[in-house]
């Protein structure tokens, strides 16, 4: 215990956490009574080691295995914890040589080549459609909600995010539009649905393409919508416009430059793309270890501090930038209700695949996430290009009108003329 002991009292600086060690024995750490407090039962001595010298991987591994339980408090909350004080140690000289330790380190494993990204979205993207049902919206949109009001429900927040996309593409009759990593289909329906476009919609997971195409044909859209099983690299344009939601995340930063080259390739000269990434509020960092080697191979959440001197160097005009903050952490919070609402259901699904260390995994995921958006810099970056100075109007009112015309649920195109200038 000892060098695991020797790690807790120097990195608990805010919060309690009380560890109950294999023997019953009970250490201390923190400060009595401070907030958040919980308590967790190690069941196995080898984690003292294992926990002390790499504590992002083997944290989530004792959780799945069943040999770190909680005796006090949620799972939750020690997350948290964890989370709040690992901010605090990052500060620092000393924190800021690990990080770039740390990204030199990790470049071979963002380096992904079409083989190597098929497969990565193979492991996380191709469960059964019905497992993504017990935690998603109806819709099943796999990326953060827009909560312009906390109140809202996950489906509401879920339309929100369409209709708040949707506005910044500033779509016209006749447009073609392309869908990049379309997921389970929805925001390419509706943007088809509500605008008569035509939107080509591609992802590299097969149940995807699967389900995407079958609402497709269930919403009598197939006239408007081509959903392909096909890389983003291999894909041939024009396109007036292009939506990526959630897909940027998986590139790799060794592709960043590639991505925006190839969208130029793909816009036409008035053309105009909408990016919604997750990405980092903090200095660079690779993504945690633990969530790369079980739930997200391949990942690498970017910053503005590397997103800057990419597009500087493409043709492109920033015409507008979001930073979402905290509507991650509302849609991952209500992914994990229902997730633990479902649970038997997620275990029925596949027996086999989704046994119990499977839903551990799955759980310390949702909430490590929401903690991180929380507690770790995480965010969500929304960013319009336009590879023409005058694309777009020259204020922002003309994205807030379409999104009240969506809400208020009006049908057709919008009728906004273009005015000189425009």
């Amino acid at each position: 215990m000892f060098p695991l002991r020797l790690l807790l009292h120097r990195f608990v600086r805010r919060g309690h956490l009380s560890v109950i060690d294999h023997t019953g024995r009970r250490h201390e750490f923190g400060t009595n009574g401070a907030r958040p407090a919980v308590a967790v039962r190690l069941q196995d001595r080898s984690l003292y080691r294992r926990l002390a010298f790499h504590p992002t991987l083997h944290v989530g591994r004792a959780y799945m295995d069943g040999t770190l339980t909680m005796v006090e408090g949620q799972l939750s909350d020690f997350l948290n914890l964890l989370l709040i004080n690992e901010h605090l140690a990052s500060k620092g000289g000393s924190g800021e040589l690990k990080r770039r330790f740390e990204e030199l380190a990790r470049l071979a494993a963002v380096v992904n080549l079409p083989g190597r990204a098929r497969r990565n979205v193979h492991h996380h993207y191709d469960h059964a459609v019905d497992f993504y049902r017990c935690f998603l919206d109806e819709d099943l949109q796999y990326s953060c909600a827009y909560f312009d009001n906390e109140a809202l429900s996950l489906e509401e927040a879920q339309e929100a995010k369409k209709r708040h996309i949707a506005a910044k593409l500033d779509l016209r009759p006749g447009h073609r539009v392309l869908d990049i990593g379309c997921g389970f289909g929805g925001m390419a329906l509706f943007l088809a649905r509500n605008y008569g476009v035509h939107v080509t919609g591609v992802t590299l997971s097969t149940e995807q393409l699967k389900t995407a195409r079958e609402r497709a044909v269930k919403q009598g859209l197939t006239r408007l919508v081509d959903f392909r099983l096909e890389d983003y690299r291999h894909t041939r344009g024009p396109f007036d416009r292009i939506v990526s939601v959630g897909m940027f995340e998986h590139l790799g930063r060794p592709h960043y430059r590639q991505f925006f080259s190839r969208l130029g390739q793909l816009l036409t000269e008035d053309g105009i793309a909408v990016v919604h990434t997750i990405g980092r509020q903090t200095p660079p960092v690779p993504i945690n270890v633990w969530i790369r080697e079980n739930i997200f191979p391949g990942a690498y959440l970017p910053t503005l501090s590397q997103l800057s001197p990419v597009l500087e160097k493409q043709d492109y005009w920033l015409a507008d930038f979001e930073n979402l903050r905290l509507h991650y952490a509302l849609t991952l919070a209500e992914w994990n209700r229902r997730f633990q609402r479902n649970r038997e259901r997620v275990r029925a699904i596949d027996p086999v695949r989704h046994d119990e260390r499977f839903c551990r995994m799955w759980e310390f995921y949702l909430q490590a996430c929401e903690a991180g958006f929380r507690h770790s810099g995480l965010t969500v970056f929304q960013l319009q290009l336009a590879k023409k100075i005058d694309a777009l109007p020259i204020t922002r009112d003309y994205m807030f009108s379409e999104e009240r015309r969506l809400k208020a649920g009006e049908a057709g195109v919008p009728a906004r003329p273009r005015m000189a200038g425009e």
